[in-house]
């Protein structure tokens, strides 16, 4: 195999893995049997894991798209919700104001709270730049075109199987809560009440 071709296998895996996100969309069954276990699934998509069975959250780290360098890790210690999202997504677009309006109101209220995004399959982060002034979205996002920090997630836990997904991180780093449709301001809110409402 030549040099030229081991260097390319990684970047195809892991577009293989992001097209297939999409191509799951918003439909994806909380219930599917692939071997997740030791959390609860809720309708709609909703699934919540109890704090004695929670996995940790894999090393999330980048660039974001105004080219700062950030990590899931910086933020252990407070409650972080990650959302992974495309600028092409229509109901990305269905979204991305509620995230921002509960983003705002409870980090005006003080809360140990950090929002997160992964921007994935933009070939061109201006298109996502432009996704974010549009919606006045003012959380970091990470830039991940090809997929690579979503792959991090390990099969079995509560990771992101459709897009947009939404994750819940509690404040020791373990993956509490997902949804895996478009939320509104009221559902993401109903999400993470109850990890914010945990014991430091």
């Amino acid at each position: 195999m030549s040099g030229t071709t081991r260097r390319y296998l990684r970047p195809a895996a892991a577009l293989a893995a992001a097209a297939a996100l999409t191509l799951t969309g918003c439909t994806a069954d909380s219930s599917s049997s692939d071997g997740q276990t030791g959390f609860i699934s809720g309708k709609g998509g909703l699934d919540t894991a109890p704090a004695a069975s929670r996995q940790e959250a894999p090393a999330i780290s980048g660039t974001t798209l105004r080219g700062d360098k950030q990590a899931l890790a910086d933020y252990r210690g407070k409650v972080v919700v990650l959302n992974v999202w495309g600028s092409w997504c229509n109901p990305c677009r269905a979204e991305a104001k509620g995230l921002q309006e509960v983003w705002t109101k409870l980090k005006t209220q003080g809360q140990d709270i950090q929002f997160l995004g992964i921007n994935t399959r933009d070939p061109d982060a201006n298109n996502a730049i432009r996704f974010e002034d549009s919606f006045g979205i003012d959380y970091p996002s990470l830039y991940d075109p090809d997929g690579t920090q979503i792959l991090k997630f390990p099969k079995g836990s509560l990771n992101p199987q459709s897009i947009p997904s939404t994750i819940v991180v509690d404040r020791q780093g373990r993956l509490a809560a997902r949804a895996m449709r478009p939320l509104s301001a009221e559902d993401l809110e109903s999400l993470i009440a109850p990890v914010l409402a945990e014991s430091k």
